[in-house]
């Protein structure tokens, strides 16, 4: 098995010369990326002025020992900005009933004390969580870097709840309900995706 070092630069099959990638356009990129599902979430942190919080779909495990995962958010996303600031945040899993809730909490034309306003939440470790939730995880935060047009967000989990129910997911630009076996999935066709949150 060939040994790879993580933070090396790429190279061909005996590791002599450097491998430089073709150019690929965004409008292809973003044809990818629609075909990936994920869940959806809605991250969240206390700032100075009150609680902030945007819909994410790209949230992954990275370790479980130590519990970390990995958030990948808009540059510029005001819950980013407050991440940046406090140095920790939640992430609040949304079941299949709250394609409303990801929506409103993907509108960047809605502030965040409108986002909140009839959204049942309380705090813990100092962060605003959400209840009626699959579960929500509340975070230390170990790193943000950039890559691109997005940050990668690296979590340190420190106290986490899970609850039973069926998770809602995005998919070819429009929020999916998982389907029971011979049973259609069911789609709401939305064009903006929910982790763009300016």
């Amino acid at each position: 098995m060939r040994q790879v070092t993580i933070g090396a630069p790429c190279g061909d099959r005996d590791g002599s010369a450097p491998f430089t990638a073709p150019h690929v356009g965004e409008e292809a990129c973003l044809d990818f990326y629609a075909r990936l599902a994920s869940g959806v979430t809605v991250v969240t942190a206390q700032g100075p002025d009150g609680p902030a919080g945007s819909t994410v779909s790209a949230v992954t495990s990275l370790s479980a020992d130590p519990p970390l995962l990995l958030a990948c958010m808009g540059t510029g996303s005001r819950t980013l900005s407050v991440i940046g600031e406090r140095g920790r945040f939640a992430v609040n899993l949304l079941p299949q009933s709250q394609r409303a809730r990801a929506k409103l909490f993907a509108d960047p034309r809605i502030g965040s004390a409108e986002r909140f306003a009839d959204v049942d939440h309380r705090r813990v470790l100092a962060v605003p969580v959400l209840e009626d939730t699959l579960g929500w995880s509340v975070c230390l935060t170990e790193d943000i870097r950039r890559y691109g047009d997005h940050c990668l967000v690296v979590g340190r989990i420190a106290a986490v709840r899970t609850a039973a129910g069926r998770p809602l997911l995005w998919h070819g630009r429009s929020f999916h309900a998982l389907a029971d076996e011979g049973v259609p999935p069911s789609a709401v066709t939305d064009d903006r995706p929910p982790l763009e949150e300016a």
